[in-house]
């Protein structure tokens, strides 16, 4: 039985994926901080779907455990690797300590680098694999950081899956709006700001991408009203940027 690893499980759009790729019959990988709420999950998913659930608690900013999820690429074979991890900032740039700022590009950059580069080697040996990078369509307007760091993730993910298509190997950037999920609580954002039809549901989401990713896209945004936002966003003046709500695409309250 083939195997899938995800970060980022315990909720939202990363314990959507963990339904939907055991639905789909793969064994999974899930890594997160939080052990005892991992091995809740894992116990869950086990008894409602049949397929077993390896845990791997870990801190992913920190490098030595880091290094212990990538060394699980070695041990036994992945055939779909999420990267789901992440969290927001509710200040802006300038306002957070540089280290926060730092630990959130380690985790929303630096993580999807290696933990891809540890996946797809093997993946190219074998002929086969994914990867699913789940970036924002804040990655289409300039934000701030979060932006910065998903615009690199869907771009990062867009050319790879180019040079890897030839190989068996499928990687795609999943560009979500705003998902109901605890991303935006844990950010304390004020959701009645936001417009009821721009919330997607994380398992329709999911839905979504796995039949992307079946048809070979690059990168994946669900439902009309988000490609409609991503087609329109190249033509939005900056200034207009500036003067918008003080909820950006990301989710963050500005001050």
């Amino acid at each position: 039985m083939a195997t899938a690893l995800i970060t980022g499980p315990t909720a939202g759009i990363g314990r959507a994926f963990a339904d939907k790729l055991a639905r789909e019959g793969f064994d999974l990988v899930l890594v997160a901080r939080d052990e005892a709420r991992l091995k809740e999950v894992a116990t869950e998913i086990s008894r409602r779907y049949g397929v077993a659930c390896e845990v791997l608690a870990a801190d992913l900013t920190e490098p030595d455990e880091l290094a212990l999820v990538e060394e699980r690429f070695v041990t036994g074979p992945i055939e779909v690797l999420v990267n789901n991890a992440g969290f927001g900032q509710k200040k802006p740039f300038w306002a957070n300590p540089i280290e926060v700022e730092e630990k959130q590009f380690d985790l929303l950059v630096r993580v999807v680098l290696r933990l891809t580069h540890a996946a797809v080697l093997p993946m190219i040996e074998r002929g086969s694999g994914a990867v699913i990078n789940v970036s924002s369509v804040a990655g289409f307007v300039q934000r701030g950081s979060y932006s910065a760091h998903k615009s690199w993730v869907t771009n990062f993910s867009a050319g790879l899956a180019i040079e890897l298509h030839a190989k068996g190997v499928a990687v795609m950037a999943v560009c979500p709006g705003f998902v109901r999920t605890e991303f935006h609580e844990r950010m304390g954002v004020d959701k009645t700001i936001i417009p009821s039809f721009m919330w997607l549901n994380a398992d329709e989401l999911v839905e979504s991408a796995w039949a992307d990713l079946m048809h070979g896209k690059a990168i994946s945004i669900p439902t009309w009203r988000y490609k409609l936002v991503v087609a329109g966003a190249r033509y939005i003046p900056r200034t207009l940027i500036a003067r918008l709500s003080t909820v950006g695409l990301d989710g963050r309250r500005r001050a």
